[in-house]
């Protein structure tokens, strides 16, 4: 009793100097309590925290893997060191190891439908968008009425230029979530203006205005495809129907709408874009837009100019 209750304690200081921002001291420590105490799990995850916080990831994923190898062997999958490792390594950017410590999640886990999930993200993030569909359809197997895992499955299937079953994939996950279908048209909207298909954008967000004709979020993005057709006068109008229906954050779609202008080439119309933003609200960011499009236009002296009004504004 006496050796559990020194245990105990010696862990709550641990986890006492960790919280202080004492990570020199919470490493120092940590490994002491580690090598008494082998089996104990929470010094070894306090242990990664300190070194991640303190700038050491190598030495943290090394900790969180020394757990991920315990977690492994369980019956019961708790999962702490393995979602604090994909954390990382999305952060890291490192697709390689997260579609590794994914893959041998599912090994063990196989009709975990979360595990499964977070696997078709990593071969999706890695580029592999084929494997990301077989995944993705294991998942929609098991459990076929969860509007996000069709949207994760019709991303993948976007991916990987499948792009009438995605949309099925998307218009499935609206029929799911019936009481906003709109936001599935929107996602998949989103996807057409990344891959520069304006069209299909447009035909889709024209689909999400007539579901929901008040959201000033479809009309700027309707805006900002057909910028993309060169549609001009049409997007100004989207744009207009946005400021007509929230007027508040008028100044904020002005700028935006100008940024997506100026993009495209588009100055002179820019110019009087971000002066309209300007008229809502003095912001500084709409002042350097407006003195980027001047430039754009090769007239550096009102550039300059607009520049030394920022101070006046403020």
């Amino acid at each position: 009793m006496m050796e559990e209750n020194k245990k105990t304690k010696e862990i709550d200081f641990l986890g006492n100097l960790l919280r202080q921002g004492k990570y020199r001291e919470a490493i120092t420590f940590g490994k002491k309590i580690h090598k008494a105490y082998p089996a104990e799990e929470s010094p070894l995850l306090i242990l990664s925290w300190a070194y991640y916080d303190s700038g050491d990831v190598k030495q943290a994923v090394k900790y969180l893997n020394i757990l991920l190898e315990r977690e492994l062997q369980r019956k019961i999958f708790t999962g702490f060191a393995f979602d604090e490792l994909v954390r990382i390594y999305k952060q890291e950017k490192n697709f390689r190891k997260l579609v590794e410590i994914c893959e041998r999640a599912v090994t063990v886990q196989p009709e975990d439908v979360g595990l499964l999930a977070e696997l078709g993200n990593a071969y999706l993030q890695s580029g592999n968008a084929k494997k990301a569909c077989e995944i993705y359809e294991r998942v929609i197997a098991i459990e076929n009425d969860n509007a996000a895992f069709y949207c994760q499955w019709g991303e993948a299937l976007f991916a990987a230029g499948l792009i009438r079953e995605s949309e099925e994939a998307y218009m499935q996950a609206s029929i799911i979530d019936y009481e906003q279908p709109d936001r599935y048209h929107f996602r998949l909207a989103v996807l057409f203006q990344q891959a520069g298909n304006h069209r299909e954008a447009e035909r889709l967000l024209n689909k999400c205005i007539s579901l929901d004709s008040a959201n000033p979020l479809y009309y700027c993005s309707l805006g900002d495809s057909l910028i993309g057709l060169k549609q001009i006068p049409k997007a100004l109008k989207a744009y207009e129907m946005a400021v007509r229906y929230d007027d508040s954050r008028a100044g904020a779609y002005y700028n935006r709408l100008g940024h997506e202008l100026m993009k495209r080439n588009h100055f002179s119309e820019a110019v009087e874009v971000f002066k309209s933003a300007i008229a809502h609200d003095s912001a500084e960011p709409y002042y350097l837009g407006l003195a980027s499009a001047y430039k754009g236009m090769g007239f550096t002296d009102l550039a300059d100019k607009t520049l030394s009004e920022i101070n006046k504004s403020k």
